[in-house]
């Protein structure tokens, strides 16, 4: 849990989920770990380790809401506390009443305002400073009309005006699992850090006598009974109207439900501390709303902000008949005149499909025609495409396609820009344990983030959205106080300045090359590599082969071949070895156009010079390979990308996604990466991405240990021949780790 930051208005009237469906602009790779294991990157001895390290363990979905039930409940006692247990699912409880670090439901939130701090209070049945000594009828009134059991008045930070419409029969049960289910934790409340007047609670009584509706939930006539358990749960211990409802002037939601005269106001969308919680009316299929949900993701999206933490602690532990019952009632509510419509895209039957239902395939993405003439688009093709390919249409099953992605076609590109500044993390969940995390791209400038954004919204969202400026950009960086993490002296290029060199076209032919090798140049290329599978990002990235520099040293003496190098004898040896191809033609426009972006790249760098993040860096070659821990390594971090045997994965249109790291369309036993410990020593720097917050691509985070294990895994692996080898060290001895 980390600690919440919130405008006034949800601070003081209620801060609840926020159902974007948001965009994770970033790259990922065979999924991350969960958040605890991705802090964890263990430097092991040199020595062959005797257990799998963490990060070849699958990830654990841990549950901290506390079923500490006593032993001596009768079975009707245990059942009630049961189902208060999953009542407190439907609420949240958790998510709101539990400190980072701190134990579940002891309280010590911290909801930050312009007026100063609110805290959650301790749940717990602790006598003294929890609520054991509540009655039934003090909790009661705490949850219907926010008053606690000393009379104080309660801020609706705490959802009392949605939790007045739950049965009678669903707060006993809760009561009865707050006081029977959980164990008492003896710690004290934070004092109210508000400053006057925002600290004169006796102003919540009149708020409540204005506002507050405390009858309960009353079913529609004539609706079924999916419909009025669906409006039951949102409208209520749900609290989903806390952000996705507007407010009016007294920073009361303008409708509680969707009757009456007010009821076109009810979910249809909130902007709530630059989030854009968009309107959940007429919402998706049922199924597309439940997988959402359960999931955190679907195929409109992914979960971003509070909702990462409502999908981790509550809705995906809902039934799957509470989740559709949520989608039914949802999409049975009208689009109205207030929405801040939630648009999208058709697309696949999602995972949780009604009776019958029949999938239909997605329509194949293009690429957009300026991706490779604009700034915003270069500036994506460089920072995006790992995850969301350079087509916008995702990677299935792990990032979302971009094409009506919510953060995309809203006129309000609050989200947009908060996940690009700020970052992302997904959802832990029983059916994605692992959690991705985006980077925050603070380090980009402020044009360079509202170009981004252009581009994205004018290809896949909304073309006629009001244009992002870099004043925006600047106001939202001072609002949520985005910071770069990335303390690097590696200055990463930017592929959108090639636009302003005189050769710009052929700069950008050089870098198109490099992305887009092995489709471009058929007749050279005899595997699925492009030079970018291992020059990161078109060779930009920090440690990850970057291009700085690089046409400086050549041409070059190489010891080893007992002869002088050019530039265009070092990429041919990459179409040789690592791409199990043919040469290049040296006087080829696409030879002339790479050597062109080599040289682009190589700044002010001279023969000799350092350069910071050149290269993949070293690993210890005393450290003795585990090849059994390597395994699981690649099975937990590296299958989704790299497939389950190594073979790469594919997109629907039989195009290569993630390039295989053995087999006959993978590198040569004579390339670089076919050798351990220059293998070993990519890993550990670049491998997996989104792994964490690291620039830009989340890379990086196995121990060396990790690192020399699962190298020496897929590098021995079986791979195509190097005809070439009976002469490939003909005046120095071979690497130690090399395969001939």
């Amino acid at each position: 849990m980390k600690t919440a930051t919130v405008s006034a208005l949800t601070a003081l009237l209620g801060a609840a989920a926020l159902f974007s469906g948001g965009l994770a602009l970033g790259n990922a790779p065979a999924a991350a770990p969960s958040a605890a294991a991705s802090a964890a990157a263990l430097q092991s001895p040199a020595s062959s380790p005797s257990a799998p390290s963490p990060h070849a363990q699958g990830a654990k979905v841990i549950d901290d809401l506390p079923a500490n039930y006593a032993s001596d409940l009768d079975a009707a006692t245990r059942a009630l506390v049961e189902k208060g247990r999953y009542v407190a699912r439907l609420g949240d409880c958790v998510a709101c009443h539990t400190s980072a670090q701190g134990k579940p439901l002891a309280g010590g939130l911290a909801l930050e305002t312009p007026f100063g701090k609110l805290y959650s209070t301790n749940i717990t049945p602790d006598a003294t400073h929890g609520i054991g000594q509540y009655s039934f009828e003090q909790f009661e009134r705490a949850m219907r009309k926010g008053v606690a059991a000393d009379g104080h008045n309660l801020y609706p930070a705490m959802p009392y005006p949605s939790y007045a419409k739950m049965t009678t029969e669903d707060l006993q049960a809760l009561y009865a699992y707050l006081m029977k289910g959980v164990a008492p934790v003896a710690q004290a409340n934070q004092p109210l850090g508000m400053s006057f007047p925002f600290n004169q609670r006796w102003g919540l009584a009149i708020w409540n006598w204005f506002f507050l509706d405390d009858a309960p939930f009353k079913p529609v006539a004539g609706q079924t009974e999916a419909f009025n358990r669906g409006a039951y749960i949102v409208q209520g211990a749900g609290h989903c109207g806390a952000c996705h409802t507007p407010r009016g002037i007294g920073f009361q939601e303008k409708a509680m439900s969707d009757q009456g005269s007010s009821g076109s106001y009810f979910l249809s969308g909130e902007t709530v501390e630059h989030w854009r919680a968009l309107s959940l009316r007429n919402l998706w299929t049922p199924e597309e709303t439940a997988e959402m949900l359960k999931t955190g993701r679907n195929q409109h999206g992914t979960v971003t902000g509070n909702m990462v933490d409502v999908v981790q602690h509550s809705t995906q532990y809902m039934t799957d008949g509470d989740l559709l019952a949520i989608g039914t009632y949802l999409k049975a509510l009208p689009a109205g005149q207030h929405d801040l419509p939630m648009q999208v895209a058709q697309g696949p039957a999602p995972a949780i499909a009604p009776a019958g239902a029949v999938a239909v395939p997605a329509a194949e993405g293009k690429v957009p025609a300026d991706i490779y003439t604009s700034a915003g688009g270069l500036g994506y093709l460089q920072f995006c495409t790992d995850c969301h390919r350079a087509d916008g249409q995702g990677v299935k099953n792990v990032f979302p396609p971009l094409a009506g992605n919510t953060a995309l076609t809203s006129d309000d590109p609050s989200t947009l820009l908060h996940i690009t500044l700020t970052g992302w993390k997904s959802p832990q969940t029983q059916s994605h344990a692992r959690v991705l995390t985006m980077p925050g791209f603070a380090r980009l400038g402020d044009a360079e983030i509202a170009g981004i954004a252009n581009f994205v919204r004018k290809s896949w969202g909304r073309p006629n959205a009001r244009p992002v400026t870099a004043a925006m950009v600047a106001s939202m960086r001072k609002d949520l106080a985005a910071k770069n993490i990335d303390n690097s002296q590696f200055e990463t290029p930017r592929l959108a300045s090639m636009l302003g060199e005189p050769n710009a076209q052929q700069l950008v032919l050089g870098a198109r090359l490099n992305i887009a090798t092995h489709e471009m140049l058929p007749k050279n290329v005899g595997a699925a590599m492009n030079c970018a599978s291992c020059h990161l990002n078109a060779g930009t990235v920090a440690d990850g082969s970057p291009y700085i520099g690089v046409s400086a040293f050549f041409p070059s003496y190489a010891p080893r071949a007992g002869r002088v190098i050019t530039m265009e004898d070092r990429i041919n040896g990459c179409f040789l070895r690592s791409m199990n191809g043919k040469a290049l033609p040296v006087d080829s426009e696409e030879m002339k156009a790479m050597v062109a972006y080599f040289d682009w790249m190589k700044r002010e760098t001279k023969p000799g010079d350092k350069v910071a993040g050149r290269g993949v860096g070293k690993i210890d070659p005393k450290i003795v390979p585990n090849t059994d821990n390597g395994k699981q390594i690649y099975t937990a971090q590296c299958a989704l990308c790299h497939g389950e045997n190594g073979e790469g994965i594919k997109n629907a249109a039989g195009k290569w996604v993630y390039p295989p790291l053995w087999g006959d369309d993978s590198f040569n036993i004579g390339a670089g990466m076919a050798r351990t410990y220059t293998a070993a020593a990519f890993v550990k720097r670049n491998m997996p991405i989104a792994f964490h917050e690291k620039f830009p691509l989340g890379q990086g985070g196995l121990s060396d240990q990790e690192a020399v294990d699962v190298a020496e895994y897929f590098t021995h692996m079986p791979r195509p021949d190097f005809a070439g080898k009976v002469k490939d060290w003909p005046k120095d001895k071979k690497p130690a780790d090399a395969r001939y």
